[in-house]
């Protein structure tokens, strides 16, 4: 087994993969880094540290971490693995877009890089996961993607959602998909009340459909029409 086909433990994984998620190329918090992996800070500090002896993140206390490059390309490494998954289990094993994040999680620390591009071949090297993710390239590059949370469209923009956040709980992504607001769907949008940010959209069929900001924030598009549509301010 190379180097380059070793995994990193589960612990370090999540780590990394949990400061890019966060921070891409940028600097994240003890704290944030903390809330999303829920375990405390001083844990975290600790598992930071160790990370720095490693080469894997640059930290410095009370100002934060980020990935350095070899920490970055064993994050994509592992968001690469974790959408690939995702993507079989959708396909071929007939999970619900809901149910195929938890099971990735756990899959994705249990199989080499060489499992991993088989199932790029098998899937015919996807761009995207079944929550609308763009999906890192074998060579550690990621495409860049201009789209906007679904709280920032404004009313009468027609609008293609491109993604679901997959970070939301199994419920939200069940009514999203019940509803058919999904990756590749066309929607307008009617109304977007200014008292408390409910947004309404209606799909290709006429059927309308009203979001709070919450489930809103979840929702990602990109402009029909061009990205004038999109709210500024």
């Amino acid at each position: 087994m190379t180097d380059q086909d070793r995994n990193l433990s589960p612990s370090v994984g999540d780590y990394v993969k949990a400061v890019w998620k966060i921070a891409g190329p940028n600097v994240t918090s003890t704290n944030e880094i903390s809330s999303r992996l829920s375990v405390s800070p001083a844990s975290v500090t600790n598992m930071l540290g160790r990370l720095q002896e490693v080469g894997l993140i640059e930290y410095e206390r009370y100002r934060g971490a980020s990935l350095t490059r070899r920490g970055r390309i064993e994050a994509l490494r592992l968001v690469r693995r974790h959408r690939l998954i995702e993507s079989f289990l959708v396909e071929h094993l007939g999970y619900s877009w809901e149910d195929v994040h938890e099971e990735a999680e756990t899959l994705e620390h249990a199989v080499s890089n060489e499992f991993t591009e088989r199932l790029a071949e098998l899937l015919r090297h996807p761009d995207r996961d079944p929550h609308g993710d763009p999906i890192p390239r074998a060579d550690g590059t990621l495409a860049e993607e201009d789209s906007y949370p679904l709280s920032e469209a404004t009313a009468g923009a027609r609008i293609c959602i491109i993604r679901v956040s997959d970070d939301d709980n199994a419920a939200t992504l069940a009514y999203l998909g019940e509803h058919g607001l999904v990756p590749g769907e066309v929607v307008s949008v009617k109304e977007v009340r200014s008292l408390d940010g409910v947004i309404t959209v209606e799909d290709e069929d006429g059927n309308p459909h009203s979001l709070g900001q919450s489930l809103a924030r979840s929702v990602f598009f990109v402009p029909v029409q061009g990205v004038s549509e999109r709210a500024h301010g």
